[in-house]
């Protein structure tokens, strides 16, 4: 394969997607500051609004399967411009909304638009950059989503001072129409090899990657900790840190900025170095694997001691957070180039159904504890020790499985 000058495919090519990517993790986060906003103006439980910030992950993940044969037949361009424009539409909707319901199908519309941000990325960059840049590509890209996420923490909240949460809601719309327009009009399309293939094959291909033993290795994790981390970052932290901690929301937002900086600077180490690791002999699952240890260490402490060195633990806990997507390369190096798209959606899916699911389940378990009589500070430490609980399991099989094979 030969490959483009370097210097234009950044251009043409990693920047449109890095913006994409950027908004997609904007709007995952933005609840975390604009949720308890939203429950004091429309007078919402904490199962409620856990549902409404979940319907983003249930949308997101919903669409992975489909997404990825999408993405191997009509190729990331096609793909993610014409799915931003239904993120801008779920903006929109947001903004608009009076109600859960009219929140929540906005929410799920920005979900369902910003699904192949990164996919869509994992997939470009297969198509364009040799096989040794991926890992350091895929933690440059993950960078621009810290940086999403770093503007969803202080920012926003200094934002919210200035226009209400439906204005920013309206400005995010107009500007994920800049990006797919950004998208459309300038990236590189490359012929796809899966063109004029028909769904019975495609559907073939996701039987390979759903019966693979490498494949579900690595899936629990991504269900129980990345996506429950994305869970908790979503929303869960500011309320642990209201109800745990009794910290206000300057402050909660301060910490958030702290937990988006140390993930982006999980993401630079990624971009830096992950490439002349590799080169240097240093297996990235031993990272990955390394990563995953201390984070469950991070999540047990905290989870039994609140009000200890908290701003110290999420932060490290956000870098962990990072490195845990090194398993997106770790899966996809599995199997063939032509279902690079397959195996990494799979992945997705799993990643999004926890974080839909222990997002809203997080909610309804501290509601159900609370009418059972539980103090409010009881049922939160007894969630988050029930998700510490399934990270556990997972790990457990990560290093099971890998004696096995």
């Amino acid at each position: 394969m030969t490959y483009p000058d370097a210097r234009s495919l950044w251009i043409r090519l990693f920047l449109p997607f890095a913006a994409g990517y950027f908004l997609s993790y904007l709007y995952r986060t933005a609840n975390a500051v604009i949720g308890p906003v939203l429950a004091r103006e429309l007078d919402l439980g904490d199962n409620a609004l856990g549902l409404l910030t979940s319907t983003y992950f249930l949308a997101f993940g919903a669409a992975q399967l489909p997404l990825g044969m999408l993405l191997d037949r009509f190729g990331p361009r096609r793909v993610e411009a014409g799915l931003l424009l239904i993120a801008a539409a779920g903006a929109a909707s947001f903004g608009l909304a009076d109600g859960l319901g009219g929140l929540a199908l906005g929410r799920a519309l920005i979900g369902l638009g910003v699904s192949a941000c990164l996919m869509a990325s994992f997939k470009a960059f297969a198509q364009w950059f040799p096989p040794e840049r991926q890992a350091s590509l895929t933690g440059w890209i993950m960078a621009s989503g810290g940086l999403g996420a770093l503007a969803a923490s202080k920012p926003l909240e200094l934002a919210l001072g200035f226009a209400s949460w439906r204005e920013i809601a309206l400005g995010l719309a107009v500007a994920t129409l800049a990006v797919a327009a950004l998208i459309g009009f300038l990236a590189p399309d490359k012929e796809s090899e899966e063109k004029g293939t028909g769904i019975a094959a495609q559907l073939a291909g996701v039987k390979t990657v759903f019966s693979s033993r490498h494949f579900w290795r690595y899936a629990p994790m991504g269900f129980w900790f990345t996506g429950g981390f994305m869970a908790v970052q979503g929303l869960w932290a500011s309320r642990w840190m209201t109800v745990l901690e009794g910290m206000d929301g300057a402050a909660i937002a301060i910490r958030l900025t702290w937990l988006s900086g140390a993930m982006l600077a999980g993401f630079l180490f990624m971009g830096f170095f992950a490439t002349k690791l590799v080169h240097r002999g240093i297996k990235l699952e031993r990272v990955y694997l390394g990563a995953m240890v201390v984070a469950i260490a991070l999540l047990a402490l905290i989870s039994s001691r609140p009000t200890f060195a908290g701003n110290l633990l999420w932060p490290v806990l956000g870098i962990c957070f990072s490195l845990s997507n090194i398993s997106y390369s770790l899966v996809s190096q599995a199997f063939p180039s032509n279902l690079s798209g397959r195996a990494n959606t799979a992945l997705n899916l799993l990643v999004f159904a926890g974080a839909f699911g222990l997002q809203w389940g997080i909610g309804g378990l501290v509601d159900a504890l609370q009418a059972a009589g539980w103090a409010t500070d009881a049922a939160f430490r007894a969630a988050f020790f029930t998700l510490l609980g399934g990270q556990l399991l997972a790990l457990g099989w990560l290093f099971v499985s890998a004696r096995r094979g």
